[in-house]
């Protein structure tokens, strides 16, 4: 039931969005959606299983792949309630608190796996550039000291989102612009000042973006290294061996460089294609993670293929 708060009807209800004048079909839309989280579940899945019984994949390089599989699971499974009853159900309504609750933790995994891509382009980096001090400096122990360290870093970092955004007063409007909860769209729907939200969402951005630049500094000396190499065969080789991460990154980071850059530049805002952009960030780097590392890394595939049999 609405409350009064300062002579002011204050909200008790968001609501989402799905695709705008696509209502009619959200049904069938629905379809595709499930088939993708359905895939994007039991391939991360998948590589967790494998890598965690198969002995010869307790490397550092494969249990960094095995957080950017727990990240995409988050993600997938942070999205999936509110996507699903949007376009399967057409129900729309969420209360605040389930709200603050799935932006922490879309926020979180968002973060998490920045972190993870970018601990993964170290691993590249230390692998090509410095091959022979890689097992000193990156030993089991410390690569699982760097997972929880990246665990809790993440949740300290978005922690204060749900508390702020729960100290503001919603009134009038409750819609918000995307099939889940953001930061940045729960925090326009105040009536009230949400200046601290505006600047501290703007910091975690920054700090995503900060991991975005560390990523581009390693593969510029990789390259760098690569180039130095003498033989033209084992460049490829060498360069092949970062072809799953480049994509993992592409896949992660693009969507939110769009995203940016349409909310920067507002002759390029299109309600539908932010919608459609946000909506591909949540639904494809779960998906295409596993489908990728799968397909281009040989040791992955083989372990996958020998488990069901068709090796």
């Amino acid at each position: 039931m609405p409350t009064l708060n300062s002579s002011k009807v204050e909200i008790t209800t968001f609501f989402l969005i799905g695709i705008p004048g696509l209502e009619h079909v959200h049904i069938w839309i629905s379809i595709p959606i499930c088939l993708m989280y359905l895939v994007a579940i039991l391939g991360n899945c998948t590589i967790l299983f494998v890598i965690g019984t198969e002995p010869s994949l307790h490397a550092p390089m494969y249990y960094f792949l095995s957080m950017l599989a727990v990240s995409d699971l988050g993600l997938s499974l942070s999205s999936l309630p509110t996507m699903l009853r949007i376009f399967a159900l057409n129900a729309t309504g969420i209360s605040p608190n389930a709200c603050f609750a799935q932006e922490f933790f879309i926020h979180g995994f968002t973060d998490l796996e920045s972190s993870v891509l970018l601990v993964m382009s170290f691993d590249r980096f230390l692998a090509i550039c410095n091959p022979l001090r890689y097992s000193s400096i990156l030993p089991n122990a410390r690569v699982a000291k760097i997972g929880v360290a990246f665990l809790i870093k993440s949740i300290l970092l978005v922690l204060p989102f749900p508390f702020t955004l729960k100290r503001l007063t919603y009134c009038r409007k409750s819609l918000l612009s995307h099939s889940y909860c953001r930061h940045q769209d729960v925090m326009k729907l105040a009536c009230s000042d949400n200046t601290f939200n505006f600047f501290y969402g703007f910091f975690v951005v920054l700090c995503m973006m900060t991991d975005s630049v560390f990523i581009a500094v390693f593969y510029i000396f990789i390259l760098k290294t690569v180039m130095g190499i003498g033989s033209h065969k084992e460049r490829l080789e060498a360069l092949n061996t970062c072809v799953s991460h480049i994509c993992a990154v592409l896949i992660f980071y693009v969507p939110i460089i769009a995203l940016a850059s349409m909310h920067r530049f507002g002759k390029l805002k299109s309600p539908l294609a932010m919608i459609l952009i946000a909506d591909i960030f949540l639904l494809v780097p779960p998906l295409m993670n596993p489908i990728v590392y799968c397909v281009k890394t040989q040791q992955i595939r083989e372990k996958v293929l020998g488990k069901f049999g068709l090796n």
